[in-house]
């Protein structure tokens, strides 16, 4: 039986356990969240669906009894806040770590053999901690970013080619931010051309550059951030390890060596299956890839010093 458990039973989060328990990812979801009562209604009201809907998947909602989570594949971690005016980034960082390293803990102790997959902002840093943190082997500490950007990156390209985003083929690497993210161009392609070839630059630029803002653009739009493509990404990423699959999906995952870095986390192109992170591919980026991938994980490393400022590392 495959059991799959999202902490944090906010948008993301109950979107995630929705799509996994509609399509039937694993045989049991459950949703664990700090708020009383938050995820029993959330996961009830899914339940609900289930007939109408034609699901068999069980979900569970609890309150901090981290003893349903027992056995879980595969533990999703979605807690956290976001900033608040006046909070600096320090601040955001040690609430949230505090908050991710609690959750890890607890999580470990009913499912030790369990992958996890971090969503919890900053991403790259908060899956950085958290293998840090847990002792587990570098395959089964995930972070989702590049899989939510780039499901945007198809996006505006579909938008752009006025074609349909399931023959649109990206990748987006990089650090899983505003100005961390690199949407490679030079790889993507639609119905078997490169996208450079029927794109002109100015276009091509463009597109990038929404890309690269997808989230700050929806919540301009929405006052709050966006929960459905969030929720789906990691609904996709997680169905690649339960089923197996083995699809290429760009990650967060520990470097030793490629793409010539070192003890980071930060998204480049890897297989994920059954055991996590199966593999790590080799690109080869060209000398403007390499600079830009060298200058994302500098500013991934700034955030990661700030943990050890606070002492969590």
């Amino acid at each position: 039986m495959s059991k799959v458990t999202v902490v944090g039973a906010g948008n993301v989060g109950a979107t995630c356990a929705n799509i996994l328990a509609f399509n039937e990812v694993a045989d049991e979801v459950v949703m664990l969240d700090v708020k009383e009562g938050v995820s029993e209604g959330k996961a009830l009201d899914m339940f609900q669906t289930a007939a109408i809907l034609g699901f068999d998947s069980k979900i569970i909602g609890c309150t901090n009894d981290y003893s349903l989570t027992a056995d879980s594949d595969v533990v999703v971690i979605t807690s956290g806040i976001p900033r608040k005016p006046g909070m600096t980034r320090e601040e955001l960082i040690g609430v949230n770590a505090g908050i991710v390293k609690s959750v890890v803990d607890n999580v470990l102790k009913y499912s030790p053999n369990t992958i996890i997959v971090v969503v919890s902002n900053p991403m790259d840093t908060m899956t950085y901690l958290a293998l840090k943190t847990s002792g587990l082997p570098k395959n089964r500490v995930i972070g989702m970013g590049g899989s939510l950007d780039t499901a945007r990156f198809k996006c505006y390209l579909s938008k752009a080619l006025k074609g349909n985003q399931n023959e649109v083929h990206c990748m987006v690497i990089g650090g899983h931010g505003d100005t961390t993210m690199i949407p490679l161009t030079r790889f993507a392609s639609y119905k078997g051309r490169q996208v450079s070839s029927i794109l002109d630059k100015e276009t091509l630029e463009q597109v990038v550059k929404e890309t690269m803002v997808g989230g700050a653009t929806l919540t301009g739009l929405l006052g709050t951030s966006a929960w459905f493509a969030p929720g789906a990404s990691v609904a996709y990423l997680v169905k690649s390890i339960i089923h197996n699959q083995k699809k290429i999906i760009p990650c967060c995952v520990y470097l030793e060596g490629e793409y010539n870095q070192n003890d980071i986390c930060i998204g480049v192109p890897v297989v994920i299956g059954k055991n996590g992170v199966e593999e790590i591919l080799d690109y080869k980026l060209n000398a403007e890839e390499v600079a830009l991938f060298e200058k994302s994980a500098a500013a991934v490393r700034g955030t990661n010093d700030v943990l050890k400022e606070i002492n969590f590392l």
